[in-house]
């Protein structure tokens, strides 16, 4: 097989993981019998390549359909959690496990993986953490489990358990 043929071979190959053409049509929104399209209905690849290399990474604007614009709501808000009489969220059990792993996690050398916390009780919720082996030390987990307590006791102040 000859160079030019593995080249063109391998172009192919690029532009068909790249998406070749079909990307500059599928940018391009389709036509609305009452809206014009601001954004060209065909460009070709080579000229979108060029202009996208001239845009700094940070300031290239985002491709949008214009009609999800035009034919777009504005979106409700969610409702945040439901709230006690004194205050405080009401969550489930996996949210606040969540909520106390992601304190434990800005303590220094805690594990990345291989630890669980279970979250159990009712008006005063308790949470206990768990470590995989070899995922720390003992002098580690000893150090993790002295300060899930203080951890849990302010966090009750904020968060009540969800039945």
């Amino acid at each position: 097989m000859s160079d030019d043929a593995k080249d063109a071979g391998l172009v192919a190959m690029i532009s068909s993981i790249l998406g070749g053409n079909r990307r500059a049509e599928a940018a391009s929104p389709p036509p609305l019998a009452d809206f014009m399209p601001v954004a060209p209905t065909a460009a070709p690849a080579a000229d979108v390549a060029a202009d996208l290399a001239e845009i700094p990474e940070a300031e290239s604007p985002k491709l949008q359909d214009a009609s999800d614009q035009a034919v777009a709501a504005p979106k409700p808000v969610a409702p945040g959690p439901p709230l006690t009489p004194d205050g405080k969220r009401l969550l489930p059990a996996e949210v606040i496990a969540d909520l106390v792993l992601g304190e434990l996690r800005k303590i220094e050398d805690f594990p990345a993986s291989g630890v669980s916390v279970t979250v159990y009780g009712y008006r005063h919720w308790n949470a206990m953490i768990t470590f995989a082996p070899f995922s720390t030390t003992f002098q580690n987990a000893t150090r993790f489990r002295q300060a899930l307590p203080d951890l849990v006791f302010k966090l009750r102040r904020f968060v009540e358990l969800e039945i």
